[in-house]
Formats: structure tokens, sequence, C-alpha cells
């Protein structure tokens, strides 16, 4: 994939996913413990050989920026680089920020069309997921496509949250609908059930394609689409448009793929990910999934009780404590008789000194991470969290949605706790 570049859309402010986008940019969130979401994008371009990569930023983006500094470095020899292109004024674009994904690849066109740029993907910085993009380029060029999409089969009533293709016996697409509400709307792109298994892919009775939002343009037919009008988004109006003007082919796809957009899906996803058996396989050897060296010391568990989680690096864990189906990310520090369950904790970005713990104790603050007997069921807790002795972090009243205290709120039942915030001592929702 020498003649491909790589363009990472480094997400808008992420709404849907606060309060932990309150200090920073969807694709900075933490996922499985010790990596960022960023890391599942960058991570299937180096396994698929490919390793020119921009990633476009604009909103609380210092963390992103210095994760990727701090991850991505190639040696003089390999033409390779993971490149931060923000959003800047300029003499020709102007001052405005990115209005959209499409806006914003526009703006940066001069440095994806290049000369020996053939090929530019189009990614996600929200979305797990393991692809070969070399297979992807291959569907490409084999169908002498000017575009061509990924596309998972779901079943119906799947789709209404989903833009659904309808595709041609060659797998051209043909039809599109943005998330489809009516049986009219499913009608129009609806797929026989046949012709999927027939493509290599076994349906399953899934009679709907569904786009994934990764796009594979011939660098030329991008530039044209994108210079000649002024179209803000990729999904909703530069497809559909390439879809009217242009040859645009499908690529299945029938690996696992969560597209992390919300608190109850990136929930889902990481807890998903400390079963005995996960949708998502962290542990692949063939297509590892990279992210930045901490050097931190191995965890330590003394007399506790684990099931079914995952612990990152650096983490302490006291007698008594219990921790069934959660994820416990790097510098985690578990007191005596803790108990977690279903539960997502971030950890913490540094250790407290023991000059730091006299001060923030003197101060009534209790330290960095779960003071003894406290109780975290069915909730997020951000980074560098404050949780104070006896303190129960739980939606006892199952509220659906709404604001538990000062630095907690409450989305789809779950309870999330923002980055740096201190619940005392015996503290309730």
């Amino acid at each position: 994939m020498r003649n491909a570049v790589a363009v990472v859309l480094g997400g808008g402010q992420g709404s849907r996913l606060r309060p932990l986008t309150n200090y920073r940019s969807k694709p900075a969130v933490p996922l499985a413990g010790k990596y960022r979401l960023i890391d599942i994008p960058i991570s299937n371009c180096l396994n698929s050989g490919l390793n020119r990569i921009y990633v476009l930023t604009q909103f609380l983006s210092v963390s992103l920026h210095r994760h990727i500094r701090g991850t991505y470095r190639f040696d003089n020899f390999s033409g390779g680089f993971v490149e931060i292109l923000a959003a800047q004024q300029t003499m020709a674009e102007g001052a405005d920020w990115y209005q959209g994904t499409a806006d914003a690849v526009r703006k940066n066109l001069r440095y994806m069309t290049q000369q020996g740029t053939d090929y530019v993907v189009i990614l996600s910085g929200d979305q797990l997921y393991r692809m070969d993009f070399a297979a992807m380029l291959k569907t490409h060029k084999d169908s002498g496509a000017d575009v061509t999409i990924a596309a998972k089969p779901v079943h119906g009533q799947e789709a209404s949250g989903l833009g659904v293709m309808r595709v041609d016996d060659s797998g051209r697409v043909v039809g599109f609908v943005e998330k489809p509400t009516t049986d009219e709307q499913l009608a129009e792109v609806r797929m026989a059930p046949e012709w999927i298994d027939a493509h290599g892919v076994t349906s399953g009775g899934r009679d709907c394609l569904a786009s994934m939002g990764i796009y594979l343009f011939s660098s030329r037919v991008l530039s044209e689409l994108l210079e000649c009008g002024d179209h803000q988004d990729f999904g909703r109006e530069v497809f559909p448009n390439a879809i009217e003007h242009r040859k645009v082919q499908v690529h299945l796809f029938d690996g696992y793929w969560e597209d992390i957009g919300t608190i109850k899906s990136f929930f889902e996803a990481n807890l998903e990910l400390a079963r005995p058996n996960p949708p998502f396989d962290m542990t692949d050897a063939v297509a590892p999934i990279y992210t930045r060296p901490r050097f931190l010391p191995p965890t330590r568990i003394d007399g506790a009780t684990i099931t079914g989680s995952l612990i990152a690096d650096g983490c302490v864990i006291e007698p008594g404590a219990t921790i069934e189906n959660s994820v416990l990310g790097v510098r985690c520090r578990i007191g005596r008789g803790v108990t977690i369950r279903n539960s997502v904790l971030m950890g913490a970005d540094y250790y407290e000194n023991p000059d730091e713990r006299s001060v923030t104790g003197a101060a009534g603050l209790p330290p960095i991470g779960f003071g003894n007997g406290a109780v975290v069921e069915g909730a997020i807790v951000d980074k560098n969290c404050r949780i104070g002795p006896g303190a129960h972090v739980v939606n006892r009243n199952d509220v659906q949605e709404g604001k538990a205290g000062e630095y907690c709120t409450i989305q789809d039942k779950i309870l999330v706790v923002e980055k740096d915030a201190t619940l005392p001592a015996n503290w309730r929702s």
C-alpha cells in the first residue's frame, strides 16, 4: 500500500459521549484499560501495511496529540508517519473551523493528493474493529471502482440507526438510505440473503448492508468530489452524491464492528472485552492493537477475588476486594473490601507520592483511587477520581437520565463520574 494514505477523522465535540469528552476529544477516550480509541484505526492501518497516516483534529485535542506523539514513531527509512493535521487558518481556506468530516478533508486535500498518492482511505476515530485494508484496496482495484465502501450485513431491525445500501449483482452500490425507519424505506435497499452468501459471507438471514463509515477513494476522484461542491459530511452528502455520478463498490466485512459514539455503546463494548470469550480479541498476535508504552510496574493483587475482568498495568488491589465483570485502567488503587461490579474504571494519569497524599489528606481529600469499603456498580469512573471510604457509586434509584451530584451524571442508567472528581466518604447518589 505504498501509494495509499489514510485519513483518520478526529471527531467533533463528541457530545453523545459527555462527560467523558468534557476534557478530551472522542478518539482520546480510554478503551479497555490501557488503550485509546484512536489506537484502533491506526493499528488497523499499520497491520495492513499502510503506514502513512494523517489524523485530523479540532476539539480538545491536546491529550490526543500527546498520545500520538508518544506512541507512533517510525525510523528514517520506512517512509511512515502518523501526522496530526489540526484545524488552522490559511490564506486559501480562511479562518473557519472544520464544518464537518468532508470539509475537514477538503481543507487538507493538498497533503492527501501529493505525487505518488493514488488512494485515500477515510476512517473514523471512534470505532472498534479489526480490518485488513489491503483486501479492501484489492476489491477497489479489481472492480475498477472510483470509491469503495466497507459494508457489514445486518438484520432489518438493526438498520434504523445505520446507513443502508443496495447493490447490483456486481457489487456496485445503486441505492442508499440513511437510517431507514419505515418498511417502505427498508424495501428500497433490502438485499437477498442469497447474494450475500454467494459473495463469501454467511448471511444468516441478514438482508441489509450497513455502511461502516470506512471509505477508500481514488485520490483524483476524492479531489473532484470535494472541490466541485460544498458538501460538509461524507456519510450524508459526499457518499450519496458519489453513488449518482461515480462507480461506488461495496467491500463486504463480517467481523466484529462497534461504533462507540454513546455512553451506552462505550460501556457495553468495554464490558464485552472482559468476558471469557470476547467478541473482539485483544490478544490477536497477527494484528495487535498498539498503544503508548508506559513502563509501569506489574499489577499487585493481594487476597482479592477477581472474575471476568481486565486489569491494566500498575494497579494495586488490596485484600478483601471483589471485582466482577469490570475493566480497571492503569494505576488503579483499590482499597480493602472494595466491591466493583459491571463497571469501567479508567485509572489514573499518575501516582501520588507520600508528600502529595499528606497534603491532600490535610485538605480533607481522600487519595486518588477507591477507599476501603467503597462499592462501584454499573458505573464508569473517569481518570484521577478520589472515591472516599464507604462511598457507593451506584444508581440506587434506577434513574434513566439525570444528575447524581455535582460530579456525576446518569445516562441510559449508567452512572458516570467525571474526571478528577472527589466523592467523600460514605457518599451516595
